[in-house]
Parts: C-alpha cells; structure tokens; sequence
C-alpha cells in the first residue's frame, strides 16, 4: 500500500494536498520533524534516511524529494488530469516546472528570505527577480503554469507563496494565480487540517 509520511505545517503539506486531488488511497502517517523553533525532533517511525519529510513507500519503492514524488503520483493516477504522462503533450513542459521548482526556485526563495546574496548564487541559481519574471512570463496570457488547467505544477510552485504570502510579488498575474491556487478546495482543507494541529 502506498504511505506517506507527513508532519503537518510542512512541506509535506502540499502532498496531503494532491493526495486529496487525485482521489487516492494513500495512507498518510504523521511523524514529527525537528522545527525552527527547537521544538519537535527526529521520528523514529520515519523511514527517511534524514527524517525529513515528504517521504513516500510503495512497497519496496522508496520516494523523496516533493517533486519526484509529485510525478511518481501523478504518473500512478492519471485519471485526475493533474500531470502530462509519459508521451502525452506538456510532458515536457510538466517535468521542467517541477524540476525548476527543486532546483532553482525553493533554493533561492530561501535565500532570498534568508536575505543571503552572491553573485556566485545569483549566476548559477538565478535571484528572486528572475523567478518571478519566468513567472510572470507563464501566467501572462493562461490562469495556469500549462495552459488552462491546474496541475501539480502550480500545486508545488504556488507552495512557499501559501506559507508566506509577503512573499507573492506585486505582479498581478502571479496573484491572481496564488489566489487561484489557494482557493482549491483540496488547498483549503489541507489548510484547515493544518490549522488544526498547531
């Protein structure tokens, strides 16, 4: 049976998230991770080599890291539409999201709310402006990042935009689609379920 483990007020929220929009049986155990306030600490029932969360088991496979586990979902459950398959148009254009996400745009949201700059970083990963123009540059002329539908990628990239809202540039198409984003009603539960636990 597929299980993910999740901590609330996390990451891994936004699993929750499109576990809920695909309509899955997925079994979700919560663990605790250490939090920046010195609260919490390491899970022992964490299998995660880290003890971070997302991590998600599928029998012997074992999945972290939000965007791989996003595809590997979306992939086992294409009924709901929220991810191109293998072959399918977008394709592409789904997995470079994703990827962009991972690789450029939570590392260098970070740094940029760490107020952490270097021309070193800027040139390899890009800074907070450029983002937001590639952004701005998708959403212009399409309420989402592939066209008119939602997707998991507008799931993960609107992500640190729900947590920290200061963050939303002053551009309307990106808040617009933040809102968009936000008022899912899978987003609005995820919410109200996180709300809850604090």
């Amino acid at each position: 049976m597929l299980t993910l483990f999740h901590a609330p007020n996390s990451r891994s929220s936004s699993l929750v998230t499109l576990i809920d929009e695909l309509g899955a049986d997925i079994q979700i155990i919560e663990v605790t991770i250490p939090r920046q306030d010195g609260s919490g600490g390491p899970d022992p029932r964490n299998p995660h080599p880290e003890k971070k969360v997302p991590f998600l088991m599928d029998g012997d496979e074992q999945i972290r890291e939000r965007g791989a586990i996003i595809v590997y979902l979306t992939d086992q459950f294409p009924q709901a539409g929220l991810g191109p398959l293998p072959g399918q148009p977008g394709r592409g254009n789904y997995l470079s999201w994703l990827f962009y996400y991972q690789g450029v745009m939570e590392p260098v949201i970070l740094l940029h709310w760490a107020q952490i700059s270097h021309p070193v970083l800027e040139a390899s990963l890009r800074d907070f402006v450029a983002i937001t123009d590639r952004l701005s540059e998708a959403l212009q002329d399409r309420p989402y990042l592939l066209g008119e539908r939602y997707s998991a990628a507008d799931l993960l990239c609107s992500s640190p935009f729900l947590w920290f809202p200061d963050l939303i540039p002053d551009n309307a198409a990106i808040r617009s689609w933040v809102q968009r984003c936000r008022e899912r009603p899978a987003a609005a539960r995820t919410a109200e379920r996180d709300a809850q636990a604090r």
